[in-house]
């Protein structure tokens, strides 16, 4: 039995099985306050920032927008709408560079350098009187997803089935990926706004039991956040867990507060949980009480190789790199550029992207945590087997995939990795085994759709 008294909490840290304890590196911004980001003179908005299919412009070359406004609508149920994250005018509606490498359609915004920038007056829904179908409209429209780093859109995560009941409410404070710290500071920084933003979302969900998971390093968050539910009278369970990752993952968050297994295969809602980050949370409250669609986002910008850590509120569409330089800028020794976290994370090769809603942390690093190891064969130590929090065989599965025996990779059940690389990180031999299981996940999609479409 683990109790907190490290980080001062005099309790008893729940966890799940498995996984592992990289450096935290926290204490880099874990005490920076947010900032925000100064506007820029130009903004690029990809139109695919959220799983699902890509938003569709509705702006023209040339028009002006204003703050908030709708410059894209929702293309589908699985898509979500984008605004406009300054008052400015349009340059273009086409191809941009977006963070995974490949460009695709957006949109290009020129600040207007003489506008104060405030939002656009809109009508706000008041989430009191309206109806579920209404609410999750009112989300889709807003642009908000999921801002843990998977930008699923909220409304869908939010749409109980007929056949489901949702009797745990469950918020995700954990931040385990070792340097972030941006959902850290919204608890802290945003504690009404979280809570109210709960409170919106159990209006319409109905569930039993809301309860948020902090990680027990976030123990000034765990007491914020239980004093401001006493002072705003709402029954709000605050549980600290074991610092361990991916402690984050719904399904271990799922697994170490309610001691369920969500079954291969199926979502947390089929064990009667809906599972969601506090920044979505808070953005959810943002909106329906200030009418503020998701256009800026919290940022964790860290590591060795920037001058001055820190935590800023970036306007959606920033340039990385004035990001970055509003930071400091790098320092000599850099040699790698994460967009998130150093487990999950996705190497850069350049900051000449523009920050997304997804984008959690700018991660930059120098050859002191980053080092380019020779990869040998298995050894069969079974540390990863030990590591994976989902009790696959990483190291079978590797084997599969070095022999691109694909079905049997299915077999093995890994379809239900979720990629937290914690095999990876144990192996003595350096084996890229996450990246093997990616390129298999693909090659089964890619021959599930070629069978569908015959």
């Amino acid at each position: 039995m683990i109790f907190g008294k490290k980080h001062g909490l005099n309790e008893r840290l729940l966890t799940f099985r498995h996984g592992v304890h990289p450096e935290e590196y926290k204490e880099l911004s874990d005490h920076c306050a947010i900032e925000r980001m100064p506007f820029v003179e130009m903004y690029t908005l990809p139109l695919s920032q959220h799983l699902g299919a890509p938003s569709r412009a509705i702006v023209r070359k040339g028009q002006e927008v204003r703050r908030g406004e709708l410059i894209a609508e929702p293309a589908s149920f699985v898509s979500v709408g984008l605004h406009s994250p300054v008052d400015g005018t349009v340059v273009s509606v086409g191809l941009v560079d977006q963070p995974n490498g490949q460009m695709a359609p957006g949109i290009r915004i020129k600040t207007d350098p003489y506008s104060p920038q405030r939002m656009a007056e809109t009508s706000i829904p008041d989430p009191e009187s309206i109806s579920v179908g209404d609410f999750l409209k009112a989300v889709q429209w807003a642009g908000i997803v999921g801002l843990g780093g998977a930008a699923f859109p909220a409304h869908v995560k939010f749409s109980i089935p007929k056949d489901k009941t949702c009797k745990y409410l469950m918020l995700n404070g954990c931040e385990c990926e070792p340097f972030l710290t941006a959902d850290h500071r919204v608890m802290l920084e945003y504690t009404r706004d979280l809570l109210d933003g709960t409170r919106i979302l159990q209006h319409f969900v109905q569930a039993e039991r809301i309860i948020i998971g902090v990680e027990a390093n976030k123990a000034d968050a765990v007491a914020a956040l239980r004093q401001t539910a006493v002072e705003m009278n709402f029954p709000v369970e605050v549980i600290p867990l074991q610092v361990k990752y991916p402690q984050g993952a719904e399904k271990m968050m799922i697994s170490a507060i309610l001691g369920e297994e969500v079954p291969s295969g199926k979502l947390p809602i089929d064990v009667g949980a809906l599972v969601t980050n506090v920044g979505t949370i808070a953005a959810l409250s943002q909106y329906f009480r200030q009418g503020k669609p998701l256009i800026e986002r919290v940022v964790t910008v860290t590591g060795t190789a920037v001058k001055r850590p820190a935590n800023v509120l970036v306007p959606i569409g920033t340039p990385m790199r004035e990001v970055v330089d509003y930071c400091g800028g790098l320092t000599s020794k850099t040699v790698r550029i994460l967009l998130g976290g150093p487990m999950m994370g996705v190497s850069q090769k350049t900051l000449d992207v523009p920050v997304v809603k997804g984008t959690s942390g700018i991660l930059l690093l120098t050859d002191r945590e980053v080092q380019d190891l020779d990869t040998y064969n298995c050894i069969r130590c079974g540390r990863c087997v030990d590591a994976c929090p989902i009790f696959l065989n990483p190291a079978r599965m590797g084997a599969m995939a070095k022999q691109k025996l694909w079905d049997e990779m299915e077999a093995l059940n890994v379809m239900d990795c979720f990629e937290c690389a914690s095999c990876s990180y144990v192996c003595p031999s350096a084996i890229p085994l996450v990246q093997s299981f990616r390129i298999g996940k693909s090659m089964i999609r890619e021959k599930k759709a070629r069978e569908a479409g015959k």
